[in-house]
């Protein structure tokens, strides 16, 4: 799995990035934050979930939340 990169407009002009990274031992790291260029990315929580949970998860953000697929933003 490459890493998966979701986004929407943050309310500044920014915006809200969610990344799922590599798993590592049947877990996937969730970064979330904010970035408005060119200042440096803002983290603003990073946990850990299993491999089974990603389809969940991301349709949670996708449709409950408003984020869409796209490029890496940094």
């Amino acid at each position: 799995m490459d890493n998966i990169w979701l986004h929407r407009p943050g309310r500044d002009g920014g915006i809200d990035y969610i990344c799922f990274r590599h798993p590592q031992k049947g877990q996937i790291e969730l970064l979330e934050g904010h970035h408005l260029p060119p200042q440096m990315p803002l983290l603003k929580r990073r946990r850990w979930i299993g491999c089974d949970q990603l389809s969940d998860c991301r349709r949670d953000f996708e449709q409950r939340q408003g984020y869409r697929h796209g490029p890496p933003l940094f």
